[in-house]
């Protein structure tokens, strides 16, 4: 009778000791490694109309989880579109930007180029009358209306005295590093970043006009719209 408990308790233990292993199992983590991919970032193509100010504006944004490629063509409205969809065939890119001003060219060729781009599918950031706006609304809260590009330069040097930068926009209209830092800073009446101050005052202006006529639609600049797209991969 002994032998018999005896034998059915050393079952019984190996029962439970399969039982132990099969749990134990059941709680180890899947060492398997997963397949291996890779995420690529979303590609910015930005042509600009000029070949200083605005390439060495839209390169100092250091993107973390997208790319710029920025090229200044020294072409003008209908011909810059026209580059820009060439260049954009030569590489896929989620994005494609032109950038131009209105400056003197005739008001059917400014609001061909931005026809034609839309319809071709790329995105404009035009300014109406120069880019140099675009950075004056960064220290200036202009309210649109006539402002000739011919100002600029004198305006803007005088909101930066007191940051001790300055723009040339008379010479080589490059966008330092140390302006770029400046309008990258914070405003000290409103606290708050100067290119989110530019973006609202901007978008508030063009908001003033209804888009069917952008040649007459001055002062205004469209930047803001590929700045809020850029400031989403900081």
């Amino acid at each position: 009778m002994k032998m018999k408990n005896k034998k059915a308790e050393q079952i019984e233990a190996k029962r439970r000791h399969k039982e132990f292993l099969k749990s134990k199992r059941r709680e180890e983590p899947d060492l398997q490694r997963s397949e291996p991919y890779l995420t690529e970032k979303p590609t910015f193509l930005i042509v600009c109309e000029g070949k200083n100010t605005e390439p060495s504006y839209f390169s100092k944004f250091r993107l973390s989880s997208a790319t710029i490629k920025t090229v200044g063509e020294g072409f003008n409205t209908v011909t810059l579109v026209e580059r820009a969809f060439i260049i954009s065939q030569e590489k896929s890119y989620d994005q494609v930007w032109c950038v131009f001003d209105k400056d003197d060219f005739p008001p059917e060729d400014f609001n061909t180029a931005i026809q034609m781009a839309e319809s071709g599918g790329m995105h404009v950031a035009y300014s109406n009358q120069a880019f140099e706006y675009w950075i004056i609304l960064h220290f200036n809260d202009h309210q649109g209306g006539g402002m000739h590009r011919n100002t600029y330069h004198g305006i803007l040097n005088g909101l930066l005295r007191r940051f001790n930068v300055g723009y040339d926009g008379l010479g080589s209209k490059i966008i330092t590093e140390e302006l770029f830092e400046v309008m990258d800073g914070i405003d000290e009446q409103t606290n708050l970043e100067r290119k989110i101050l530019a973006i609202r005052r901007a978008r508030r202006n063009c908001e003033h006009f209804d888009g069917s006529n952008p040649a007459n639609e001055e002062s205004s600049s469209t930047v803001f719209k590929i700045v809020e797209e850029l400031i989403r991969y900081l």
